[in-house]
């Protein structure tokens, strides 16, 4: 069998909610901890463990599979073949002859990754009497304790990885040097290795089978949910991947997150040719996320939205291209004008936290945001070695983490960009606008119900209503009940979520056994929580609830989560959707639905052009293993160009664009962008699931404790069809219809 692993566990940044039309990472930060990942994935969320290529089948129905492949650098001892044939023999006759196939694979799985210093023959035919499971209840003892204590282990070392990271994650105050050492330890980084050295991980290869993709594909769907779980348990052994490479990763990982939850711009001292000033004081927007919502919510500013949005967009032009002043970064001590590039010292306050203007200067940020990125991918490639069935991130992401295929995601993603669909929706959006599109159009929101109302309105209905992170938690059964959770499944899910304040755009963080609850961090200005932050909030909420149900309602704790980061988003999306209503205005009729469908469109159809951006750059990475930071800069901007020419240039009417590789997962994430797009056509098939059986509530936790099969099959038992943009796209053909209708 050709054990193909999921997400290598160093690979497990696991954003426990990345928002997209929320705002920020399942976790702004990076959570990469061997064992979080390799039992929270089993275990849920957000970075929700993905799903592996490698799938185990149950110990008799796997029987004929074929033998894996190597998947260690090491090489096999010369007995091994001996001292294997021998043992074969000795457990058929002391448990019977329909063992020998068990006995057969067992062997040949535990001899693909001993290595000479695991012990000499003797040592490894001891291990083997002595660890082989020959009867069904020796072996259900062992699935049961395995599970037990794999679900303890996760779950407290991801409890350390919490507390470490929590000067990091939330709003606690300055950051200080060791605080940066904390965050970017992994406690688990030596896990693997240990369970490796004292054998345990031999004891699972021992007696539960590995099997392809291609296996669980044509059989899983008909394997009992107990295989499931076996599926789970073994294919966390199936690389060994060494102690140091996890902690590098994980390390790169802190490093760029921590970049990325600091790149704040001060838009009161972002000023015009004339130097007026278009945002009001104290306005601190992170980029990405904070931009983009910034541009969607000056929609509904007649007056100077506009301007506003083409003041960002050249913000965003200037981070993307590297040609931003170093100075402007987080300093509300400067004025910037983006278009003339020109650096002032502020002319007005509206901060003390204000860096010196000694020596001011336009110098560009040197290269920091490529040299992140190019961190990120020379550390997953320390991993490559040691799969070799998957040898670079680009196919563990897809074929292990995803379960999808590049090659389908990719088709997917062009089926939404070349739909004729987009054409339409651009002619609408600019017959609505009066004016033709331009380039942040990409981000238009007037499609949301609701957008009659001003940033300043919606602003103040939040304000008023969470002063506080406590006042949103408070709220939080509310909320459920009003999406349709019974009072007693609302306040279970409420009594399982405690709220932080963040110290980024806000993020989800699920819990790793069940004796301790999910981590919804928020962000929560002194002036009470905006409309932007509810947002964010509202759809990390939604990462908590299948959190929750995926971890502490589903059978077996091995099946925890969803079989990828897209589902989580995709169920957190349906929160999202109704944001609005949460905030007490009323529910869209069928005329709102309709603009609802072009507004999940239109986002398919924005960040489908990102995704491909994301895996254009990794793929020029792995072609240019010896290229610097500033090739790195030179070829994303290209990138970005190529694929909005293709794509975005026949509606937009301009060429040459770089918007697409503005967003920030691309530097901290790990080829996490696809999951997006991936993550709207999911939440589409969800929500039209949901709307049949007439209410959220009820169906989302049946969705949830699905857990984590392959992405089809759970597609399909919670819609009844697989994963794919076309109900997306059929109700888009409607919904243009009836947006024309008068």
């Amino acid at each position: 069998m050709n054990p193909t692993s999921v997400f290598s566990v160093v690979e497990v940044f696991q954003k426990e909610s990345t928002t997209e039309d929320a705002g920020g990472t399942t976790n702004d930060t990076v959570l990469p901890t061997t064992l979080y990942w390799f039992a929270s994935r089993l275990g849920g969320s957000v970075r929700q463990i993905p799903l592996l290529l490698i799938c185990l089948a149950l110990p008799l129905a796997a029987q004929e599979m074929p033998m894996s492949s190597k998947t260690s650098p090491a090489i096999q001892p010369a007995w091994m073949n001996v001292s294997a044939a021998k043992l074969e023999t000795e457990l058929v006759a002391k448990y019977g002859e329909p063992q020998r196939l068990r006995a057969q694979r067992g062997l040949h799985q535990v001899a693909e990754f001993w290595r000479a210093d695991d012990g000499d023959a003797p040592a490894f035919e001891d291990f083997v009497r002595a660890n082989f499971a020959g009867d069904q209840a020796t072996l259900d003892t062992m699935f049961t304790r395995f599970q037990s204590l794999l679900e303890a282990l996760n779950g407290h070392m991801h409890e350390i990885n919490r507390e470490f990271r929590q000067q990091l994650d939330l709003d606690y105050g300055p950051v200080l040097p060791f605080d940066e050492t904390f965050g970017g330890y992994d406690p688990s980084a030596h896990v693997l290795d240990d369970f490796f050295n004292n054998k345990l991980a031999f004891t699972v290869l021992l007696n539960f089978p590995l099997a392809t993709l291609d296996d669980c594909l044509k059989s899983g769907p008909g394997w009992t949910r107990r295989q499931w779980a076996e599926v789970r348990l073994a294919q966390q052994f199936d690389k060994r991947i060494p102690a140091d490479v996890n902690l590098a990763i994980s390390e790169a990982a802190s490093e760029a997150g921590q970049y990325i939850s600091q790149y704040n711009i001060w838009m009161y001292h972002v000023v015009d040719d004339h130097g007026q000033r278009l945002f009001p004081p104290k306005m601190r927007l992170l980029s990405h996320w904070n931009l983009r919502d910034e541009i969607k919510a000056d929609y509904t500013d007649p007056q100077t939205g506009l301007a506003k949005q083409r003041a960002i967009q050249q913000v965003m032009e200037r981070i993307v291209t590297q040609t931003i002043p170093r100075a402007v970064i987080d300093n509300p001590g400067v004025d910037w004008n983006p278009a003339s590039n020109e650096v002032k010292p502020a002319a007005a306050r509206d901060s003390d936290s204000s860096r010196s203007t000694a020596n001011l200067t336009n110098a560009p940020e040197p290269g920091t945001r490529y040299a992140m990125l190019w961190k990120t991918y020379t550390a997953s490639r320390k991993a490559d070695p040691y799969s070799p069935t998957a040898p670079t991130l680009i196919d563990r992401r897809f074929n292990e983490d995803r379960e999808i295929p590049e090659v389908r995601v990719k088709a997917m993603l062009e089926q939404v960009l070349s739909s004729p669909l987009a054409v339409q929706t651009g002619k609408l959006i600019e017959s609505r606008l009066g004016r033709p599109l331009e380039p942040f159009d990409v981000w238009y929101n007037g499609f949301r119900p609701g957008s009659k109302f001003t940033e300043a309105q919606l602003d103040e209905m939040v304000a008023k209503k969470y002063p506080t992170a406590a006042a949103y938690q408070k709220d939080i059964p509310n909320l459920l009940m009003h999406l349709g959770f019974s009072p007693e499944k609302a306040q279970y899910v409420a009594n399982n979520i405690i709220v932080d304040p963040a110290r980024g755009s806000g993020h989800a963080m699920g819990a790793g056994m069940r004796s301790e609850k999910a981590h919804l961090r928020t962000r929560v200005e002194k002036t009470g929580m905006n409309y932007k932050a509810f947002n964010i909030a509202v759809h990390e909420m939604g990462h908590n609830v299948e959190q929750t149900f995926s971890l502490n309602e589903v059978d077996y704790t091995l099946l925890s989560g969803v079989p990828n980061t897209a589902f989580t988003e995709a169920l957190a999306f349906v929160f999202q959707g109704h944001d609005l209503e949460l905030l007490g205005l009323p529910a869209p009729d069928a005329k709102a639905q309709a603009e609802k469908t072009l507004n999940d469109f239109w986002g398919t159809y924005e960040i489908a052009g990102v995704a491909l951006v994301d895996m254009g750059v990794w793929h020029w990475m792995y072609d240019h293993p010896q290229a610097t930071p500033k090739q790195l800069n030179d070829a994303t901007v290209q990138i970005a160009k190529d694929i909005w020419n293709r794509y975005y240039a026949p509606i937009f009417h301009q060429k040459d664009v770089v918007l697409l590789g503005v967003y920030s997962h691309m530097i901290d994430s790990f080829l996490y962008l696809p999951d997006y797009p991936i993550g709207h056509m999911i939440a589409f098939q969800i929500e039209e699931q949901m709307k049949k059986a007439g209410s959220i509530g009820p169906e989302f936790e049946r969705m949830a404790k699905e857990g984590r099969v392959i992405p089809d099959l759970w597609m399909k038992n919670a819609t009844g069809r697989p994963v794919g943009p076309e109900a997306l796209l059929e109700a888009t053909q409607k919904a243009l219809a009836a947006a024309k209708t008068p």
